[in-house]
């Protein structure tokens, strides 16, 4: 990621309606999980260390945060998080059944197409048997924006794509779906016609809005949380979500 964003992202993690709203979803989310007392969690790629914070915090869970840039772990540490790792998550410098689940959101986008199964392998062997993998990735390609230039997104991801590299790694995906949905058409439009009409640079857009309309824009948001709890799914969206299981055959990556 570029270490540009991180000061954007700390500044707007609390607040930010995309930030609050996505935490609603995936809080929605694990609730499909047969169990959430997990002992040991590796965040693989843990950016400011924010949502390394908020899992322990709201799940009691015991968080390992891990990102290659040294930058964010000083953020991680400002939090009062231990065990603070620097690592790759091609390369991830635990033992093999090292951790009860491991989490990864929007991080695998930042590798070159091809080298997701990397990642995703390494997920698989540091996790005991049994073990969950919670992964959100960014979706459609179609959704490419400013946004991803600025903070070096490298690819996004199909649903069938991301299953088929997912298991490929030797997991059982237990569920899959699109998240971020009903912001879609405002998404396509605006990255779609608007950004090309206007030209300028990459940039972050990171950023909170007026409260009034920090609040609309959550509100999609909250419904879809709302919609997952419930058990739905979404057909397309702007972020994709898996909940998946180390399967007893090993990674063939």
């Amino acid at each position: 990621m570029n270490p540009a964003e991180f000061e954007n992202i700390i500044r707007s993690e609390d607040r930010m309606w995309w930030f609050a709203g996505m935490r609603r979803i995936l809080e929605a989310w694990l609730e499909r999980l047969p169990g959430t007392r997990f002992e040991r969690v590796i965040e693989a790629g843990c950016g400011t260390g924010y949502m390394s914070a908020w899992l322990k915090r709201r799940y009691g869970w015991g968080m390992v945060p891990l990102d290659l840039s040294f930058g964010g772990l000083l953020y991680a540490k400002g939090m009062g998080l231990g065990q603070l790792t620097q690592g790759d998550i091609t390369r991830l410098p635990f033992a093999a059944g090292a951790c009860d689940a491991v989490v990864s959101l929007d991080v695998i986008v930042h590798l070159p197409e091809g080298r997701e199964g990397e990642a995703l392998g390494e997920f698989w062997r540091v996790l005991r048997p049994g073990g969950t993998l919670i992964l959100r990735t960014s979706a459609l390609d179609v959704l490419r924006s400013k946004h991803s230039e600025f903070a070096h997104e490298k690819q996004r991801f199909t649903a069938g794509r991301l299953r088929a590299a997912v298991e490929a790694a030797g997991f059982q995906v237990l569920d899959l779906t699109y998240a971020n949905s009903l912001l879609l058409p405002v998404a396509w439009f605006k990255f779609r016609i608007w950004e090309p009409l206007t030209g300028g640079a990459p940039e972050s857009g990171v950023e909170v809005p007026g409260a009034l309309m920090n609040g609309l824009l959550e509100w999609p948001l909250r419904l879809e949380a709302a919609w997952l709890r419930r058990g739905g799914r979404f057909a397309l969206g702007q972020s994709l979500l898996v909940l998946a299981q180390k399967s007893t055959q090993p990674s063939s990556l």
